[in-house]
């Protein structure tokens, strides 16, 4: 297990515990070190986390929050347009999806939550570092969004609609 994993795994877990975890408790869980969990703790709080230290160990102090994955298309002129609209409306795009005919399932991690952080995404898209994923399946791709409330949910979906991005979804998993 990478760090990263082990990190997610810490947020997943404290997430769903109904009271506090002990970082003696996470040590052991995850085979390493009380002082590691310190360290990740902190990275963890670095990447958006709200985790608060009690005397008897760490809860999750972050608002309810609700997803939806949508699927849409879009040449490489309206990523922008449709990143933008979609942290406008108070969504966060945690990743990016693809089915690929040969390569299968392909999913990266976005977590653009603002402007901000789209632009920094766009620019290294601009600089040449990659391309966009969605250029391997002819532009269509997927996006799990979170926000606030399926109402916040429901006003992006009409959004990507009347864009004309939103493509009607099949029921089928991603």
């Amino acid at each position: 297990m990478t760090g990263q994993e082990r990190r997610n795994a810490i947020v997943d877990q404290i997430k769903q515990s109904g009271v506090p975890v002990s970082g003696k408790r996470l040590a052991s869980d995850y085979h390493v070190s009380r002082q590691v969990i310190v360290q990740d703790i902190a990275l963890i709080r670095a990447a958006g986390h709200d985790i608060i230290s009690t005397n008897r160990g760490y809860i999750l102090n972050e608002p309810y929050r609700v997803s939806r994955t949508f699927k849409v298309q879009h040449t490489d002129e309206h990523l922008e347009e449709e990143l933008f609209s979609i942290v406008d409306l108070g969504g966060r795009i945690l990743n990016v999806m693809v089915n690929h005919k040969v390569y299968g399932h392909l999913e990266a991690e976005l977590n653009i939550t603002s402007r901000r952080t789209a632009l920094r995404f766009l620019d290294d898209i601009k600089s040449g570092k990659s391309s966009p994923l969605k250029n391997i399946t002819s532009n269509y791709h997927y996006h799990t969004v979170e926000a606030d409330s399926e109402e916040t949910l429901d006003v992006i979906e009409e959004m990507l609609a009347q864009k004309g991005f939103l493509i009607e979804q099949d029921l089928v998993e991603v």
